[in-house]
């Protein structure tokens, strides 16, 4: 097992966001949070990077309770998260940016050929390499947040709404891209709005409602849900 959350309350001050929720993540797999807005997937997320604690429960990675780690820690393990808004440095360049995501990294002779990786994976990348980061569109900038990501040679890639206010050609783009990522057997855990993609990539799947989980199973059962189909597929 790659990671496992087992009964995970957690939230904000006074305010629980999650109420014992239990998902996990095989090796290979790529895994699905939807839900609305509010629902508590990025809480999920974040409390998995060690941005927030559990109040209660525990996270497991590798057989490793992680739950009292810090978020730094946790990176080193190689759980990466591309956080929701992509938070690219905006006065780096682009290059700079990619280069950032390889900080911890000691295999300095492997950093070249995996920023030729990114750069191939992502032409437009390339083609802005000097430019600041806060020139890219916003889907050139989440392909820069999902490049710098992988800089990081990551065991497990988090997503964290990677379509949020692109076009919906960029949307096509993203997904394309996370695709080829699972194709190249990066595990994957999505929390995405866009249901319908998401259970499209997906090998298993979590429904979150108000911080619990509602629905679950394998992502293409899901989208044969009528509840589903009902609530998020339209």
């Amino acid at each position: 097992m790659l990671l496992r959350l087992d009964q995970v309350a957690a939230g904000y001050g006074a305010i629980e966001a999650l109420h014992g929720i239990s998902l996990k993540v095989e090796r290979g797999q790529v895994v699905s949070l939807i839900g609305a807005n509010g629902a508590g997937k990025s809480t999920t997320l974040n409390v998995i990077s060690g941005l927030i604690k559990p109040a209660r429960g525990a996270v497991y990675f590798e057989d490793r309770d992680i739950s009292g780690w810090r978020a730094d820690q946790i990176t080193a393990l190689g759980l990466v998260q591309v956080p929701e808004g992509r938070q690219v440095i905006a006065t780096m360049t682009v290059e700079e940016n990619l280069s950032l995501g390889a900080y911890r990294r000691r295999d300095r002779r492997q950093i070249g050929s995996d920023m030729d990786g990114v750069y191939e994976r992502f032409p437009r990348l390339k083609e802005r390499r000097s430019q600041k980061a806060g020139s890219l569109s916003g889907g050139e900038q989440q392909m820069l947040a999902v490049g710098r990501a992988l800089m990081m040679r990551p065991k497990l890639l988090m997503l964290d709404e990677p379509s949020m206010g692109l076009a919906p050609l960029l949307v096509n783009e993203i997904f394309r891209i996370i695709n080829a990522i699972k194709n190249s057997g990066t595990p994957i855990l999505l929390v995405e709005q866009n249901a319908r993609k998401a259970l499209a990539l997906a090998d298993y799947a979590y429904v979150l409602e108000r911080g619990v989980i509602a629905y679950e199973g394998k992502a293409l059962d899901l989208r044969q849900d009528p509840k589903v189909i009902a609530a998020y597929l339209g």
